[in-house]
């Protein structure tokens, strides 16, 4: 009898959890209205208002290493009122069921309110877009540069679905961005594809992707990324160089200048891992991009360092620094 009624319980709770969930959908509020319990969200759910925040892992790595969590938590500390999205190719269910898998980054961003962790399936994101035919007959283990092209089509397919902003993984929220159609300038007339938002279904996007498809050539780097985005922008507007600090609107996309992501150009990325005798506000940036690509040296974090990076990780996410940079420091031989 006892059983029947804690089986009652829990069907009475999931009810209206349901019914809370759509209340706070309804108000735009999911996260600060009320508590909603997370494992009872689909993905659908998570990202039915077109506001998510998005980052992929395109890999098979299930350890995320301190840069990609801090970049997600940064997102979710930043973004507090919506949900943040992390994709992970290398994640299924039955790996998110597994009692034996552990990992502390991984334990550390699912912790985190407004943070859901899906499992990324190509096959199915590219349902009902110009990229499916090209998945199907692309050939990923003769492709140069295939982490890159497949992460390309991902985040384009992912945003025309469901809107929202994408960011790559090593990139680091400082303040809100408040724009809804947007691309992010590396230099004058130059585009990136490392930070960009749109609404569901946002025509450019899908003028994207079948430009992907049209001009397909996984042998140069970057033509399916920042190329194709350049080259789409170039397509509707005359784009001319910035002045200021000021950023530019072309067929309502908002342009936005270099400081806003990359106040730090590729060439000098270096600097991130420097000490500063005077530290840099960037007032005029919403997020920061390390350039980890370039990274071919493997600088990372060290706790104690006084680095650039180091007080990022302090500043903008407070956990991945202790668990992760100071937690790694204590775990040591000897320590």
């Amino acid at each position: 009898m006892l059983k029947e009624f804690q089986i009652v319980l829990w069907f009475l709770f999931v009810f209206v959890s349901a019914i809370f969930y759509k209340l706070s959908l309804q108000s735009g509020c999911i996260f600060s209205c009320m508590p909603i319990t997370k494992q009872f969200l689909t993905q659908e759910d998570v990202m039915s208002q077109s506001r998510s925040i998005i980052f992929v892992e395109i890999t098979d790595r299930l350890e995320p290493p301190p840069l990609v969590s801090c970049s997600v938590e940064s997102a979710a500390r930043i973004y507090h009122d919506r949900p943040v999205v992390f994709f992970m190719k290398g994640l299924n269910n039955s790996t998110q069921r597994d009692s034996n898998f552990t990992s502390a980054a991984f334990s550390l961003l699912s912790a985190m309110k407004n943070v859901f962790i899906f499992p990324l399936q190509m096959e199915t994101l590219f349902q009902e877009t110009p990229l499916l035919p090209w998945y199907h007959k692309v050939n990923a283990a003769q492709e140069k540069y295939w982490v890159h092209v497949s992460s390309d089509a991902s985040r384009l397919a992912l945003i025309w679905k469901y809107g929202g902003i994408y960011m790559d993984t090593d990139v680091i929220s400082i303040r809100p961005i408040t724009l809804a159609n947007f691309l992010t300038a590396e230099a004058s007339k130059v585009s990136s594809s490392g930070v960009f938002g749109f609404p569901h279904h946002h025509w450019f996007l899908w003028d994207c992707m079948k430009d992907f498809v049209r001009n397909y050539n996984g042998r140069i780097w970057g033509n399916q990324g920042p190329i194709l985005m350049t080259r789409r922008l170039r397509a509707l507007c005359n784009l001319t160089n910035f002045h200021n600090v000021e950023d530019q609107s072309c067929q309502n996309i908002s342009f936005l200048h270099p400081q806003r992501f990359y106040p730090i150009p590729y060439p000098a990325w270096r600097q991130y891992y420097k000490v500063w005798k005077r530290r840099p506000d960037f007032n005029n940036s919403f997020a920061l991009h390390l350039w980890n690509f370039m990274n071919k040296e493997h600088k990372t974090v060290v706790a104690g360092s006084n680095t650039l990076a180091e007080n990022l990780y302090k500043t903008y996410c407070p956990t991945t620094y202790k668990d992760l940079i100071q937690g790694t420091e204590g775990s040591g031989p000897g320590k």
